[in-house]
């Protein structure tokens, strides 16, 4: 990416719908934490609120929307529900307890968070997903921690999936995973952007750019995902943390740089297997 494009912050899902691509994940926030987290990131500039059913915070999330006092229609609000709504009609009612729950009369992007494959629903859970959009429920919908067997069922139903969030950071790249979605016309959203234990911030690759540049490790490796195209949610409650980690577009790594980032690559899979893991 040249430094003229450092300035794109959004990409497209569908026809008229565009994703913020850096976005503040609220896991594993609750309560009064989630909703001041939220109320404060949003001063900050953000507009993509990232939250799940599982997360038990979507009230709390709700509550830092209108603490802020943004307009619906400026904000781009995701959440993720379980593998217990796995049905056309199940995925509705979901919807219904969702927004609910958020205190908002509709959703920007709805996934379903786990394939649960044993179970045998999530093609239904995606069908329901198409019919939510169809009748203008949501703006769009997507799939989390899908591989691509899920992800090619759900395509032999007829249903194009228009995102997909994984674990992706510099040490679990899962290049197989994101060439499927480049086939594929599926964008890639980034859960625990900055890892979990942070190990690869202090590596050369990463440090040597964030001294050259001026900026903090996290913002080398989150400007590493967004100029990737992903989509990236890290979640921060610390108010300059929140700010560095969305202020990624007014400068570009060269290609030798995001080069070196991605040979930091272990090979590692993801924490959890969705195969066998759900929730």
């Amino acid at each position: 990416m040249s430094g003229t494009a450092a300035e794109i912050t959004t990409t497209e899902l569908a026809p008229g719908v565009r994703i913020p691509l850096i976005g503040l994940g609220t896991w594993p926030l609750t309560g009064e934490a989630a909703s001041a987290a939220v109320a404060q990131a949003i001063g900050n500039g953000y507009r993509h609120i990232d939250t799940a059913e599982n997360y038990a915070n979507e009230a709390a999330v709700g509550e830092g929307i209108r603490r802020s006092g943004i307009d619906r229609g400026d904000l781009f609000l995701t959440t993720k529900f379980n593998t217990r709504w796995h049905s056309r009609g199940g995925v509705r009612d979901a919807f219904g307890q969702a927004v609910q729950r958020l205190g908002t009369d509709y959703l920007d992007l709805f996934l379903v968070h786990w394939p649960n494959p044993a179970q045998g629903r999530f093609v239904e859970a995606c069908e329901g997903l198409q019919d939510l959009v169809d009748d203008g429920s949501i703006r769009t919908w997507g799939v989390s921690n899908f591989k691509p067997a899920h992800l090619q069922a759900v395509q032999d139903a007829g249903v194009a999936v228009p995102l997909n969030q994984v674990q992706v950071d510099p040490e679990h790249g899962q290049p197989a995973q994101l060439a499927y979605h480049r086939e594929h016309g599926i964008v890639t959203a980034a859960y625990s952007p900055l890892g979990r234990n942070g190990s690869f911030l202090s590596h050369p690759a990463v440090s040597g750019p964030a001294g050259k540049l001026g900026r903090t490790p996290a913002q080398i490796v989150l400007r590493w995902h967004v100029q990737h195209g992903r989509v990236a949610a890290p979640k921060s409650a610390d108010n300059q943390r929140q700010r560095e980690n969305l202020d990624v577009f007014g400068f570009a790594l060269t290609q030798q740089q995001m080069a070196a980032i991605d040979g930091l690559e272990t090979g590692a899979p993801p924490r959890l297997d969705s195969d066998t893991y759900f929730h």
